[in-house]
This record gives C-alpha cells, sequence and structure tokens, in this order.
C-alpha cells in the first residue's frame, strides 16, 4: 500500500479494518488517505487528487509543473486536473478542456500534462505575472520556449484566455533563477525599459568568466540584480560578491542592487539614475 491511497481499496483487500483507517490515516479528497504522522505536501497532494479522479484525470498546471521539476510552487497549490467534474472537492481544480493524447506523458504510472501543455494551462488560468514566474520555473526545468507551445494555441483556436497566454509566453524567461527575479524584470519591462538579458556572462581581462548577472543590457554595460538572504547569511558569498561588484566596477560597469525592502519607485528612480549616467558618459558630459 502506497503512502497515499483510496481506502475502498484497501478496505476491499482487507489491508485495514475501517477503525485502523480512522486512526492511522486522515483524508485528503474523499475516499483518498495519507498517513497522519507524514508532512503534508504538494507531491501527497497530487497522487490523491489523481487517485480520486479514478486513476484517469491528467495533472496540469502547477502541480504538473512540479512534477517536470519546476521550483518555487507553494507546497499548498490546488492540483488542476483535466477532468469534466463540476464538484470538486477543496484543494482540485477541475477543467473542462480539449486535450489530445499528445498533450499527454506518463510519469511515475500517472497521467501528466507534457511541458509544453502545462504551459498552455499555466499561461490561460493564472494571473498575469503569477503565469510569468512559473512559465519561467518551467522554462529553466525544461528548456521550454515559446516556440514549443505554439501549435497548441493553432490545435486550441476557440480556447479562452489565449491573448493572455500569448502575452506571458512572450515575457517567459528561464534565465529566471528566483520569483523576486521574475518581478524585478516584469518592473522594468512595465516600466518601458528594454527588455532586459537575463543571466549576463561576464569575464575578466583574461577573457575569464567570473560572472553572472540576473539580468541587465549587455551594450550599455548596466546590470540589476536581486541580492537575496543567502547574499547575507553566507559570508563567503557576502565577501566574493563584494569582490565581484569591484571587478565589474573595474569593467566599467554600472550595477544596480535591488533587495527585499525596496520599493518598486525606488528601484526605478535608481535604475533610471544609471541610465542618466551612462547618457551622460556617452556625450562626455
Amino acid at each position: 500500500m502506497g503512502i497515499v491511497f483510496l481506502g475502498s481499496e484497501a478496505l476491499a483487500r482487507n489491508e485495514l479494518t475501517w477503525g485502523q483507517l480512522r486512526s492511522r490515516y486522515r483524508a485528503i479528497y474523499p475516499n483518498v488517505y495519507a498517513p497522519r504522522l507524514a508532512e503534508p505536501s504538494l507531491r501527497a497532494n497530487t497522487v490523491g487528487a489523481w487517485l480520486w479522479s479514478g486513476r484517469r484525470a491528467p495533472i496540469t498546471g502547477r502541480a504538473a509543473s512540479a512534477i517536470h521539476g519546476s521550483t518555487w510552487v507553494d507546497e499548498n497549490a490546488p492540483v488542476e486536473l483535466l477532468w469534466p467534474n463540476n464538484r470538486p472537492p477543496r484543494g482540485i481544480i477541475t477543467r473542462n478542456d480539449h486535450f489530445s493524447y499528445d498533450d499527454v506523458v506518463e510519469v511515475d504510472g500517472m497521467a501528466v500534462a507534457t511541458p509544453q501543455r502545462t504551459a498552455y494551462d499555466l499561461g490561460r488560468h493564472l494571473s498575469p505575472a503569477a503565469a510569468v514566474v512559473h512559465l519561467d520555473a518551467l522554462s529553466r526545468a525544461t528548456g521550454l520556449a515559446a516556440e514549443h507551445v505554439s501549435p497548441l494555441l493553432d490545435r486550441y483556436p476557440g480556447a479562452r484566455h489565449v491573448r493572455r497566454l500569448r502575452r506571458a509566453l512572450d515575457l517567459m524567461d528561464g534565465g529566471s533563477q528566483s520569483p523576486k527575479e521574475t518581478w524585478l524584470r516584469l518592473l522594468l519591462i512595465g516600466a518601458g525599459y528594454p527588455r532586459p538579458r537575463t543571466q549576463i556572462p561576464v569575464a575578466d581581462e583574461f577573457g575569464r568568466e567570473f560572472a553572472y548577472l540576473d539580468m541587465g543590457w549587455e551594450d550599455a554595460m548596466i546590470a540589476v540584480e536581486y541580492d537575496g538572504d543567502q547574499h547575507r547569511t553566507d559570508r563567503a558569498r557576502y565577501a566574493w560578491d563584494v569582490k565581484r561588484l569591484r571587478l565589474l566596477d573595474e569593467l566599467g560597469w554600472l550595477h544596480v542592487k535591488v533587495i527585499s525592502e525596496d520599493r518598486p519607485a525606488e528601484i526605478l528612480r535608481r535604475v533610471g539614475q544609471v541610465w542618466a549616467a551612462r547618457r551622460d558618459s556617452a556625450h562626455g558630459r
């Protein structure tokens, strides 16, 4: 018997009594049980949702992206299924959407939307900002590109929220290494700046790459980076960051470091200042 199982099947096989089922296990969905002592997890919820569907509904959305290796997926995220059921239990979202066999792969015995189909559903059903965060993670984990999803747009021409999906795919960037980096990139784009390149390699005077900048504009030699907590809590990382910034400065890069306490207006003001400084230097001012 697996960690997550159907209670009716366990009882039918005489693996448990009703008393044991009630005392040792908790119901995560109707007729779907997990050990009481086991930590709740998205993985367990995903397996449970698939079992609840009678082992028939393909898993999509955030749960599918996690199966494909995406990070940043909330352990409490609802499990989305491609399934015509109007009354799913709490924690499951069912979508009566068309899909073909090409949209589904088998993972650990379960039906899971392909990365392309997962992206297609993420981009249509999540809010624009959340969709880009999850698409960035999926792209980083699988190498997915916007053109890989395009055939689905042609396959389902009447689907809802296609315009939202197209916009999210256009903004997708697998170079993002955290939700905060995605947020920062979208802030810059929304403010009218040219789309920044992510993970910009920088080489020293000997041609050895010593840094990969979160994002920026290579031609202008302007970098914008999000400074996560690990930069402050890891002394070795902190020391290297200081040295790294010195090297970037010596090479002529202008650098904006962003921390979690920075407000959007403050970030944009500082970015505007370095762009102005770069324009002034270009004109010999």
